[in-house]
This record gives structure tokens, sequence and C-alpha cells, in this order.
């Protein structure tokens, strides 16, 4: 799976409902935007003017809160139908979401982990399976930070794997998760990097977490990125390629030129393999 083949290249950033208008006077230096369908699809008005404005002008991809692909509870197909049209109306060529489940009969605004199980693989891969019919296109599936494994028969690495290939979908690889889940649970980042088929990798995420204690991580997106996780990124390119990245920032939002500092950084270690 080709990234071009998504329209998107080098090194993006989130978009966030009050920065729209601020985004439409003044665009940072990002190749890309990145937006959580579920805070626009039902937005019309001035908010939803200053979105049309934006996609007709910008690259954009769509990231998933709330589809829920492990969880118990059926698919929402009404959802699915409605960001169909959402995407279509856009021109957005690409949906992620996470591999996990947040969920049952109401939302828990958390992602729990999917047990590592071949059971598992069998359900989620048939739900991402039928969330690509409805949508009728290839969906990525990112790798997820987690606390705990229940019920674990399989490493992550291998879980992750069969989920791909029995899905046949794209990933949404995110460095920052691979460096904190290594650190959580010990295992070498290099190693599952490693283990990832390169042809699944459609785009990156890269961010910050807070650090608990020396071998507890918490995934945030609150916090600068750190060298580890750079250097981590780094090692993904010499791997695999340059591959799209975005700079993920939910809270303790600094001032955009500090952020743009960050997707610089993206864009120089790229140069590095695009020279």
């Amino acid at each position: 799976m080709n990234p071009s083949n998504f329209c998107i290249h080098g090194a993006g950033l989130g978009l966030r409902r009050d920065f729209a208008g601020e985004v439409l006077k003044s665009p940072p230096p990002v190749d890309f935007y990145e937006v959580a369908p579920e805070n626009w699809m039902r937005f019309g008005g001035r908010l939803g003017k200053q979105f049309r404005a934006l996609t007709e002008r910008f690259p954009f991809v769509c990231h998933g809160l709330s589809l829920s692909l492990g969880g118990p509870s059926p698919l929402d197909e009404g959802f699915l139908l409605e960001l169909k049209a959402f995407l279509r109306t856009h021109q957005i060529p690409l949906y992620s979401e996470h591999l996990s489940y947040c969920g049952d009969d109401g939302l828990l605004y958390d992602l729990m982990p999917i047990p590592f199980t071949a059971e598992a693989v069998d359900y989620v891969a048939l739900r991402i399976r039928r969330v690509q019919d409805i949508l009728e296109q290839r969906i990525a599936i990112e790798n997820v930070s987690y606390y705990a494994a229940p019920g674990k028969e399989m490493e992550e690495i291998d879980f992750l794997n069969a989920v791909l290939q029995e899905a046949d979908c794209g990933l949404l690889i995110d460095i920052n998760n691979i460096h904190v889940n290594s650190v959580n649970h010990g295992y070498a980042a290099e190693a599952f990097l490693s283990a990832i088929p390169a042809e699944r990798i459609v785009y990156a995420h890269i961010a910050g977490h807070y650090v608990e204690a020396p071998d507890f991580l918490v995934d945030t997106h609150g916090a600068t990125i750190i060298d580890p996780v750079w250097k981590l990124l780094d090692t993904a390119y010499r791997r695999f390629g340059v591959f799209p990245t975005l700079l993920e920032r939910d809270f303790n939002i600094p001032p955009l030129t500090e952020l743009m500092g960050e997707v610089e950084t993206i864009r120089m270690i790229q140069n590095t393999f695009n020279d």
C-alpha cells in the first residue's frame, strides 16, 4: 500500500475545530492535516463552510475515535454510511482507526486493549473487512498503547500482523506507542519495528508521553517528543523508507511556533533520506 496513493506526503498536523479559521487566514507550512471525523461530520454553518474551504485547498486524512473495532456491540453501520458520505464530500482518501475498543452500550472515551488471541484476530478482522466493504475502500489500523494484556495468547506484534493479514488493511504506525509499549512491557522497540510488513504502512503518528516512572510511560499526546522516539522514527525511515508522518498534540498545546518546530524536525529527518 503506497502512501502516494492517498495524495499525502511529508509532515502533517492535527486540526482542531477552534483553529479552522486561523488556518484559513494563515496556513502553517505543513503537508497535510488530520481530523477526527466525529468532530466535523455533523457541523454546518460557519464551521462547516470553513472546513469545506480547507479540504478544497489542502490534503486531509481522517482518524476515527469511536468505531470500537474490537468491541462487543455491533458495528454502527449508520455511522459508517454517514462517514462514507463525509469522506466523499470532502474527497478525503484515507480513514484510519485504532486497533482497540472503546465501548459497549455507550462510549468509554478511552481505548481499551483487545486480547491478543487467535479468536480476537478473527473477530476484529471480520469487523475491519465489513468496514471496508461499507466504505468501499481500504482503511488503516493503528497500533495502540496498552497497560495490561488480559488473556494474552500471542505477542503484540504477532497479533498486529495477523490482523493486518486477515483483514487485508493498512497500518497507521504510531512511533510513540511502540516506544511506550516497549518500556512498559519490556521488549525491544527496534525488534518490533523489524517485524512490521513494510507494504502495509500508510502513514505514521508521532507524539509525546508522560513519564510516571522509569518503567511506566503513559501515552498522553500532551508533551514534547523525546530523543528515543525521534531516534525510533529515524530507524523506521531507515528500514522502510520515508512515509507521511503526523505530529499529534491533544492538550498542553504550546504556541504554534513550538509545534512547527517539531513538524520541522519530522521534515528534517525525512529529508535526510530524501537527499
